[in-house]
């Protein structure tokens, strides 16, 4: 007795030998975002200048601390972060806007129909470059302030409250700025839209209200995606800073909270868009 075979099913048998067939699983497309990420050489010379003009500022500034200024070794450590967040909102920005601005945007979700999972693999693949790029650049900043902290700045002691955490602070508001970039380019879809609008969220509008303080403007304030920068403060400078301020005191960790909603609520408008809109 013979068996027919219907040909749509014997259509759809693969071959003896030939190899299975595999979707596009969240271990390749984050292999290729890392390789979209890697293979680019202005991406790697990004990370070292970023490290570069970390331990170059906290080198400067180091030379002007006194121990009667009030400032922490761990203050003159970190104090690179000023111009660190700029070289990590570049690295998120160009992560997040790669895909629009070189016209690939459509082959790859034509890869991945689904296209939530690219933008999950380049927050790993973001977040991973970021930790990476903020400990040598925290490393190379404990490197060039030792002349500064065997002089006249104060000395790197753990045991002073909140140093430590001030320490794992920095690597953590590196990271959270990177993706915060990260997020305003996948939503603008612009590098220069993304980046201006960082640096207005991180650096400008925190200065601007700084040099007006106020009930509302220290509200404003305290609600930026800048009071990140708390993280990398001891425990005595977090103390002064909420006994000046006339907004919401924010305590140890509230600056990371912010930084960490903002990358959330951004992340999640760049999801729906990316879900729901043309890529093109």
């Amino acid at each position: 007795m013979t068996t027919v075979v219907p040909a749509a099913r014997a259509g759809r048998r693969r071959p003896h030998g030939a190899p299975a067939r595999t979707g596009p699983t969240l271990p390749r497309v984050l292999a290729a975002e890392w390789t979209k990420l890697t293979s680019v050489r202005s991406n790697v010379w990004l990370a070292l200048g970023t490290v570069v003009a970390v331990a170059g500022t906290a080198y400067g500034l180091g030379m002007f601390v006194r121990p009667d200024d009030g400032r922490s070794g761990s203050w003159v450590v970190t104090s690179g972060f000023v111009l660190a967040q700029l070289g990590f909102l570049v690295l998120g920005t160009v992560v997040g806007t790669s895909e629009h601005t070189t016209g690939t945007a459509r082959t790859t979700f034509a890869a991945v129909p689904r296209r939530l999972p690219v933008l999950g693999a380049q927050v790993l693949v973001t977040a991973a470059a970021a930790l990476v790029t903020a400990v040598v650049a925290l490393g190379a900043s404990y490197v060039a302030t030792a002349d500064a902290r065997a002089g006249g700045a104060p000395g790197l002691d753990l045991s002073v409250p909140g140093a430590s955490r001030a320490l794992l602070g920095f690597v953590v508001a590196c990271v959270g700025v990177a993706l915060l970039g990260l997020a305003l380019g996948a939503l603008l879809r612009r590098p220069a839209d993304a980046l201006v609008t960082g640096v207005v969220l991180v650096v400008v509008g925190d200065q601007l209200l700084a040099a007006n303080p106020g009930r509302v403007t220290d509200t404003v304030r305290a609600l930026l995606p800048s009071s990140g920068a708390r993280l990398l403060q001891d425990d005595a400078a977090l103390a002064a800073l909420d006994a000046a301020t006339r907004g919401p005191q924010l305590g140890t960790w509230g600056g990371g909270v912010v930084l960490a909603v903002w990358v959330l609520a951004v992340l999640g408008a760049a999801a729906y868009r990316l879900r729901w809109h043309d890529v093109g």
